[in-house]
């Protein structure tokens, strides 16, 4: 009866698993959101529109903008005016052709075995909703990513809230699911955008879908690399 006792009254300890992907080079081999544009916009139109982001390129390169200012002046540039429901038909049509190119097996093959372990499996992106959303749908699993700002079904050409990268992984996955704390979490990135969800991981995976030499490098003196 003593250890019947001590089994009742023994604390549970398994926590939910929470599992969350990038997507991106994680889960894709290269960016998605570039090839997204060209595709939805025609080689030509693309090209041109492209001419628009040399300055705020250099910017970039020069280490005079951020990152983040870079990618929404890409939205600014290619989504400004765009209706939702277009860009929507466009992110199911590319998902459909750039499917087997785009998405790592390694990657594919993990997202399944976490839903079959009846984890929580969302991928935590900085590319667009509107634009992964098929991909989620696709493999069944949740979504979060940076939202679009849009007026009476057109975007505007702004981001609604902040690019969902570096800390903001972290405070999106609480808003949608809760105090991580309250979970065991698993995580897998490859990037510096990454560091702060990998960080509050208990099981972070680092670029776990690569080759193996990339594998290896230290995550620290990746993420130097891409500062």
């Amino acid at each position: 009866m003593g250890r019947l006792n001590n089994v009742l009254n023994k604390p549970v300890t398994n926590k939910q698993v929470l599992s969350a992907f990038d997507f991106d080079g994680t889960l894709t081999y290269h960016d998605s959101f570039v090839p997204f544009l060209r595709f939805a916009f025609g080689n030509r139109l693309f090209a041109m529109r492209l001419f628009r982001m040399i300055p705020a390129t250099l910017s970039y390169l020069l280490g005079q903008i951020s990152r983040n200012d870079l990618k929404e002046k890409l939205i600014t540039v290619y989504l400004t005016g765009a209706k939702v429901a277009w860009v929507e038909e466009r992110a199911e049509a590319f998902c459909d052709v750039s499917w087997q190119r785009l998405m790592r097996p390694l990657g594919l093959t993990s997202v399944a075995h976490q839903r079959e372990q009846q984890a929580l499996v969302t991928i935590c992106s900085a590319s667009p909703e509107l634009v992964l959303k098929p991909f989620a749908k696709k493999l069944g699993i949740g979504l979060i990513g940076t939202q679009l700002e849009a007026v009476n079904g057109v975007l505007t050409g702004e981001i609604s809230g902040t690019n969902c990268r570096c800390e903001q992984k972290v405070i999106r996955l609480e808003a949608q699911y809760g105090p991580l704390d309250q979970y065991t979490l698993r995580a897998w990135g490859d990037t510096r955008g990454d560091e702060q969800m990998l960080g509050a991981a208990q099981e972070p995976h680092w670029r776990e879908f690569h080759a193996l030499w990339r594998r290896k490098r230290p995550l620290d003196v990746c993420l130097r690399e891409e500062l």
